[in-house]
């Protein structure tokens, strides 16, 4: 089953998926930094629906655990990015007049996505720590997880923890583990981790940002993207390193889930036909 460390869960917005070279890539830990608000759990819930499009799609075909340290899972959210999707891939195989899809579309319902997630509320970082302890055994009863969130990861290790040493010693296994059941499990683990410094685009220097975990932190993570606002717009930055040119992207948070901003005339057709469904049915709700 070698072909699935080479998969990647796409975003939903082509741009984004771009720079991460097609996508959040299985096996590896991508984190996500930004300030509250700028579209952290959104994507975490986008990746969480997307990571079950199935094969004939281009998909992972898998499921997903969501670990909420925060309490800011939406199913109300979640609902509205589901049916977007199955929209998304009804329109693809209807255009594609593509028997395996229409076929993969009697399983792939908005009920099916919401049964996919594994959902998990943790209070505190002793219920997070005893948690991952038992992630092993739950994934080899479900093989077919390949995405973990966990978000975020720096919420439960705000308090208490005057002895800088042990969050550290504590944050650092945390690492190791998650490193571990990406490897282990052929699975994508991403985390959510809120910044403390406000990013000056101007002078994209990202020298200056400082994720709320510090850098240590910072190595164990193969993948970090940065979320954060210019005027009005949300973008997301792609940092490797100091040394690295940095690339950024314009992004959007539509009813439907993530989206490019500007749509490239190569996208495809049915991304558009689906927001305009979405926002249609979302002005119909407000009225």
């Amino acid at each position: 089953k070698d072909e699935r460390s080479q998969l990647s869960i796409v975003t939903f917005s082509e741009q984004l998926d771009q720079i991460l070279g097609g996508g959040v890539p299985l096996t590896k830990i991508t984190e996500i930094c930004g300030a509250p608000g700028v579209g952290k759990t959104q994507l975490s819930m986008q990746l969480s629906v997307d990571v079950q499009i199935p094969k004939c799609f281009g998909g992972v075909e898998g499921q997903a655990i969501y670990i909420d340290t925060e309490g800011s899972f939406i199913v109300d959210r979640v609902v509205d990015i589901a049916t977007a999707t199955v929209q998304h891939c009804q329109h693809i195989a209807s255009i594609e007049n593509n028997a395996e899809q229409a076929d993969s579309m009697q399983s792939l319902t908005m009920e099916s996505i919401l049964e996919g997630i594994h959902y998990f509320r943790c209070h505190d970082y002793v219920q997070l720590l005893a948690l991952v302890h038992t992630l092993p055994d739950f994934l080899k009863q479900h093989p077919q997880i390949c995405l973990i969130v966990v978000d975020s990861i720096a919420f439960p290790f705000r308090h208490h923890f005057e002895d800088y040493a042990l969050r550290t010693r504590l944050l650092n296994g945390l690492a190791q583990s998650f490193i571990k059941l990406a490897v282990d499990f052929k699975l994508a683990v991403l985390l959510t981790n809120q910044m403390t410094t406000k990013i000056s685009a101007s002078q994209q220097e990202t020298s200056h940002l400082i994720p709320a975990l510090g850098e240590s932190w910072g190595h164990s993570s193969t993948i970090r993207l940065i979320l954060y606002w210019q005027e009005k717009s949300r973008y997301a930055l792609l940092y490797k390193s100091p040394s690295h040119k940095q690339i950024s992207v314009p992004f959007q948070i539509t009813t439907a889930g993530i989206r490019d901003v500007c749509p490239t005339s190569g996208d495809l057709i049915s991304m558009d036909v689906g927001q305009e469904q979405a926002e249609h049915h979302h002005h119909h709700h407000h009225h």
